[in-house]
């Protein structure tokens, strides 16, 4: 792909793994990034290592658990004239305790991060990409929350991603063709989620991501995608 002409991404859980590699090809590609990690020491870290590697990004404390904190990452945005034309719901978690183990709090941990996160982070930012015409949208989901995969697993896990694959149909739905909402399997990757022994890497992992992040206005909303294949909800 071309270099993007100039936009702005915000990416959720980007101190490592995908979102540390999401932000990396991004920046690559001429996108100014902010850098969103609910650890500030961590996204720091981050930044500097991706200083080291010629990218300039700006850090954003930010709890997608935290409604207010999502406000504020906002405010503090705007304030600054800084308008975010890419959204990655990136930030997760990975409970794997089968469902006769999962107690409430478990899958309402789940849900806030998977779910609730990006609920707060769409409604936070995409209001803007409606207004100025051009915006998009990716919610890092699973095959784990594919109903026509399998069973949704594990258990509260699944449960979180299938609502979040559900989120990405209604936002899709809600917005012009103009903005793009899509959620990817990044499939199985060597993060501290994934395991040493995954197939793909980080930076593979964050291919079909900025893929979608970056794809032009004929590339079409409201699908579910793995290596830059549509698949079945």
């Amino acid at each position: 792909m071309a270099r993007a002409s100039q936009r702005t991404a915000l990416v959720t859980g980007a101190n490592r793994g995908i979102g540390l590699a999401v932000a990396r090809r991004l920046a690559s590609r001429g996108v100014d990034v902010v850098l969103a990690s609910r650890d500030a020491a961590r996204g720091r870290q981050a930044a500097a290592l991706l200083a080291e590697e010629g990218h300039t990004v700006r850090v954003e404390q930010l709890d997608v658990t935290d409604a207010a904190g999502v406000e504020a990452c906002a405010e503090r945005l705007a304030e600054d004239g800084v308008a975010i034309d890419i959204l990655v719901n990136n930030a997760g978690t990975y409970p794997t305790m089968p469902f006769f183990s999962v107690g409430e709090a478990d899958l309402r941990d789940a849900l806030e991060v998977h779910l609730m996160g990006a609920f707060r982070t769409c409604q936070a930012f995409v209001p803007g990409m409606v207004e100025r015409g051009w915006g998009r949208v990716v919610n890092v989901s699973s095959g784990g929350g594919a109903m026509t995969e399998s069973t949704p697993g594990p258990a509260a896990y699944g449960i979180a991603k299938a609502a979040l694959n559900a989120l990405t149909l209604v936002v899709a739905a809600a917005v012009p063709p103009n903005v793009q909402v899509n959620a990817v399997c990044p499939g199985w990757v060597r993060t501290r989620m994934g395991g040493a022994h995954a197939s793909l890497s980080p930076d593979e992992g964050a291919d079909t991501v900025t893929w979608l992040a970056l794809r032009p206005d004929s590339g079409g909303s409201g699908g579910f995608y793995r290596g830059r294949r549509r698949i079945p909800w």
